[in-house]
């Protein structure tokens, strides 16, 4: 019989990297992406008309950026490619999709998925969260890369890792004005990370460019930040804070507190595993991410014959390790289906990778999690915002009810149940839950990945068949009638 070809999800670094290596054999995938135009987050495209160069776009990764944008326009009517297009479920052998701009569902089969889904801030919340005018890091690049504006006239930065010194150079370049960037890491925390990240000089050049330039433009830097509170009631006015050494103990000192009218924050980032969930893949604790992630071996083959991981999406490696990996994981798929490849090169890949994952040890001792984060959540800091629970109800699922498990607190308090499917909430909770059962949190587990993975229309799902249990097949859904909602 003859096989599907080739599918991938995503189009960022990863995902083009893959089909650029699965043309170069004589395939012809299909590529399907969320975004109007490839590139991924990092390297996100603006939309057709927008006048800023991508030098000033991209900075420092604007040769990367053209790069990869150059090898996706030459491999387009090469490609099976469908921009704008949702994979909401996921099973053994079929995808459920559907587009972005007609709401209209559809059914690919595939033998062989290159999952390359990427990552999503982590976010930790802190009282005030859910005002208008707090973002999240990566919100922020958007505004400011896809639609050409800063969130606001007197932006906060905060939280911790890479991105942080990123999105508020890339502010400060474009001539926002960035009123403080609040990192919860220290300056020694960098200092005993460099022999690690001494095996990538040029990314570390990188990093200590973007903090000499913020400093060199008097723009505040501080460290051992802990937000306490964003204030403001139709829109944040301030955000609240004070230094304090969330990962050795010690003191902490005064309240400070800094006029705003937007606030950025994020704590690294966190990968998309709901896909590869989904697919029945099988996951395993990583103590460094403290994340659950799907397993795969050095090709990037999955637990699940046919699927493989590629990028963020399997684990935080940065966009130069995903356009590595998505051409491994390419080749090991054309490996398995009898394709000759070049056996060195996919050597020369893993030693890369091997390389990277060395200098992100280092990057993940010079930016810290704040382990205090959960002691210090206060009960009515709002975790999950789309179901409004509050820190205080998780805490109290675990003393008066024994919660001691991810899936059990979702149970008892519907943490993780809203829109978002814990994809905002799921690392705060763990982190509470883990704190109030005294457990280590490998031990608690992750929430298990529902679908619909993101919000889809309910005209989509309902349908007249319904009562006949439809095949896939016939799950084609009709455009809906104005005014449907999510």
């Amino acid at each position: 019989m003859s096989r599907h070809a080739p599918v991938i999800v995503g189009a960022g670094p990863a995902g083009v990297r893959a089909a650029q290596t699965l043309v170069a054999h004589g395939l012809r995938p299909v590529l399907l992406d969320e975004a109007p135009r490839a590139g991924g987050q990092i390297y996100r495209q603006p939309p057709p008309g927008f006048r800023r160069s991508k030098k000033t776009l991209y900075g420092f990764e604007s040769g990367r950026a053209q790069a990869l944008h150059g090898a996706f326009h030459a491999l387009r009517e090469q490609l099976d490619y469908r921009a704008q297009t949702l994979v909401w479920n996921a099973q053994p052998g079929l995808l459920d999709l559907m587009d972005n701009n007609t709401h209209i569902a559809a059914s690919l089969p595939w033998d062989d998925l290159i999952v390359a889904t990427g990552a999503t801030d982590r976010v930790l919340p802190f009282p005030g969260w859910t005002t208008p005018g707090v973002y999240t890091l990566g919100g922020a690049q958007v505004a400011l890369k896809f639609q050409g504006c800063a969130i606001g006239g007197e932006v906060v930065l905060a939280g911790s890792g890479p991105l942080l010194y990123l999105v508020a150079y890339q502010y400060a370049k474009a001539g926002a004005r960035v009123a403080a960037v609040l990192d919860s890491s220290s300056l020694g925390d960098r200092i005993a990370a460099l022999p690690a990240m001494l095996g990538q000089p040029a990314l570390l050049a990188k990093g200590m460019f973007y903090l000499a330039w913020l400093k060199l433009h008097r723009v505040p830097v501080h460290t051992h930040a802990r937000v306490l509170r964003a204030e403001g009631e139709t829109r944040v006015e301030a955000l609240v804070w004070r230094r304090e050494n969330m990962h050795r103990g010690g003191a902490p000192g005064p309240e400070r507190r800094i006029a705003c009218d937007a606030v950025g924050f994020g704590y690294a980032l966190r990968s998309e595993t709901q896909l590869a969930d989904l697919l029945s893949c099988r996951f395993g604790f990583d103590a460094m991410q403290r994340a659950h992630l799907p397993v795969r071996d050095q090709a990037g083959r999955s637990s699940v014959p046919g699927v493989y991981l590629a990028g963020d999406g399997a684990g935080i490696m940065g966009a130069d390790a995903a356009e590595l990996a998505g051409e491994r994981a390419a080749l090991a798929l054309l490996q398995d289906r009898g394709v000759a490849v070049d056996g060195a090169r996919a050597e020369a890949i893993e030693r890369q990778l091997a390389r990277i994952a060395a200098f992100r040890l280092g990057l993940e001792r010079a930016f810290p999690f704040p382990l205090r984060w959960a002691a210090g959540a206060p009960d009515e800091l709002v975790v999950c915002r789309c179901e409004n629970i509050r820190a205080g109800e998780l805490r109290a699922a675990v003393r008066d009810c024994g919660a001691a498990e991810m899936n059990r607190l979702k149970a008892l308090t519907r943490v993780g149940m809203g829109r978002c499917q814990g994809r905002m909430c799921g690392a705060a909770a763990a982190e509470i839950l883990a704190h109030a059962a005294q457990a280590p949190l490998e031990q608690v587990g992750r929430l298990r990945g529902q679908a619909p993975v993101k919000p889809v229309p309910i005209g989509m799902l309902v349908r007249p068949q319904a009562a006949a249990a439809p095949t896939h097949a016939a799950l084609v859904a009709e455009p809906l009638a104005q005014g449907d909602e999510s």
